[in-house]
């Protein structure tokens, strides 16, 4: 794992040798080479491979029938900012991706992730599904739909090439997430969390069927008292 050190008066043995809960204001900018080599992740239900594209390292996850992770090791991440670049495809029902987060294993856990194949969508209703959050294993993106229509997914206002990478930002203030698409200033989804569980495992998510692409992951957590 990378790390940035943002403090000059602390070597970077220190920071590594920081508790599992990282720090308030201590930035992480994780590998994504080790996810290809088994090195600080743990990969669920995908294959990857490690790439560079102009300059920055990028990870692929194959597509495989059900939802796969790749989680990272050593960080208990509770509030702050998310901020990574993803690429989908513009596949009907073949591009599910995102961020899972508040895990606990590999069928508890939040996320919000984002469906590109509906970014261009010419009608209302598929427009409405562009970013989701959802809470497993109990609140799946079918009962959330089903049960709380429009509260739990929302359009993206100016969406971005449903092929091409683009940053998203997901700020969590529990109970409250915002996510951003690329430079927006108003957040495309606001909802509150499903869960009671304050902290947790973060890792890069693929829906159902879906591979997908990942680069340059910030992990800002938030200022404590």
């Amino acid at each position: 794992m990378v790390y940035r050190n943002l403090f000059p008066g602390l070597s970077l043995l220190a920071l590594v040798c920081l508790p599992r809960a990282f720090h308030a204001q201590q930035v992480l900018t994780p590998d994504l080479n080790g996810i290809a080599i088994g090195q600080g992740w743990e990969i669920v239900n995908r294959a990857a491979t490690a790439t560079v594209e102009d300059g920055q390292p990028v990870v692929t996850f194959d597509a495989r029938v059900g939802d796969g992770a790749a989680w990272l090791e050593g960080v208990d991440f509770h509030n702050g900012t998310i901020e990574v670049r993803i690429r989908g495809k513009n596949v009907p029902q073949r591009s599910f991706v995102g961020i899972a987060f508040r895990g606990v294993d590999d069928e508890t856990y939040d996320a919000v992730y984002f469906r590109p194949f509906n970014f261009l969508a010419d009608n209302d209703l598929s427009r409405s599904h562009h970013v989701q959050y959802i809470s497993h294993p109990v609140h799946t993106w079918f009962t959330l739909r089903r049960d709380h229509t429009g509260v739990y997914e929302s359009e993206i206002l100016n969406p971005p090439d449903p092929d091409g990478f683009f940053t998203a930002r997901i700020e969590i203030a529990k109970p409250e997430i915002r996510v951003y698409v690329n430079d927006a200033v108003e957040p495309s989804l606001v909802v509150n969390e499903l869960t009671d569980r304050a902290g947790g495992r973060i890792g890069l998510w693929m829906g159902n069927g879906s591979d997908g692409s990942f680069a340059e992951l910030v992990l800002r957590p938030a200022a404590t008292r």
